[in-house]
């Protein structure tokens, strides 16, 4: 996992109190891609919280990202693609969903 990985990792755990979260560094997959040119990285993270109950995916993704301002902000992140259930959905849904 990369440095960033990590640190995005980190974020979300402790600001959206994530019961799992998994990132991943999809960079390497946009090579030559304008945004990863600039520095910026590609994640796709997957977030478990309670935090997420009763909300829409609009609202979820909103949350992330008022998480991850820092990185998203200062360029650290160009991409993010995201996954974000609640602890029964995930239990539910398992890995496949």
């Amino acid at each position: 996992m990369s440095d960033l990985a990590a640190h995005v990792q980190a974020l979300l755990r402790d600001k959206l109190s994530a019961t799992e979260v998994e990132v991943e560094d999809e960079s390497h997959l946009h090579r030559g891609h304008a945004g990863a040119r600039g520095g910026g990285k590609h994640l796709r993270a997957l977030v478990v919280s309670a935090a997420f109950e009763g909300k829409s995916l609009v609202q979820r993704h909103r949350m992330v990202n008022e998480a991850l301002a820092e990185v998203l902000h200062d360029g650290r992140v160009h991409a993010l693609a995201l996954m974000t259930r609640t602890p029964g959905e995930h239990s539910r849904l398992g890995a496949a969903g």
